[in-house]
């Protein structure tokens, strides 16, 4: 199969970049767990986050964020003795932060999905390699802008755009990529929340 050089080989990877990455995503904890654990690849490799993911799902409830919102500091002394997630104390902090500010925007917006997907940018060209892909884009600067304004925290424009190609607000497979197409098919039919 044809995939996205990044993808690599590692199974946990493909598997990923086959079944997830690019697919548009509106349900609110989905879209809350990428971006908190888009804070927490900060500065690390995707691959890592991947697979100590299951453990974040675990002690972060499934990234519920009525429940991360009531997680307090006995919580963050806790998590920072799992070596399952990444410990590191701002970025713990920040998720339970970042979900009591989840629920603000789930109580002006209706949810998640129709806040972060008033951002989708317009479809641009297929890029031709993997050093044309953008860092960040005018729809991920915005964004970032708005979640800090909002009270956000490690949201700045590069991982609001990483977050972006995740969820499926843009379609960054490449051309000869064979999940391009699936993908750009699931986008097309998607109904936009409101």
């Amino acid at each position: 199969m044809e995939r996205c050089a990044w993808a690599g080989t590692d199974p946990v990877n493909v598997e990923y970049h086959d079944n997830e990455w690019g697919r548009p995503v509106t349900d609110d904890k989905r879209l809350f767990e990428k971006l908190c654990l888009e804070g927490f690849q900060s500065g690390l490799s995707w691959i890592t986050i991947l697979k100590k993911r299951p453990q974040f799902r675990k002690q972060f409830k499934n990234f519920d964020p009525v429940k991360v919102s009531k997680m307090d500091e006995a919580d963050i002394e806790r998590l920072l003795e799992d070596p399952g997630i990444v410990r590191h104390r701002g970025k713990i902090a920040s998720t339970i932060n970042n979900a009591k500010r989840t629920l603000q925007i789930q109580k002006e917006f209706g949810s998640l999905a129709a806040y972060i997907w008033k951002f989708e940018p317009r479809p641009v060209s297929v890029p031709a390699g993997a050093n044309a892909l953008p860092a960040q884009t005018a729809a991920s600067i915005a964004l970032s802008k708005d979640l800090k304004k909002r009270g956000f925290s490690f949201v700045g424009p590069t991982t609001c755009y990483a977050f972006m190609q995740a969820m499926g607000l843009v379609n960054d497979h490449y051309a000869h990529c064979e999940c391009r197409v699936p993908c750009e098919k699931e986008r097309a039919a998607l109904k936009r929340p409101a």
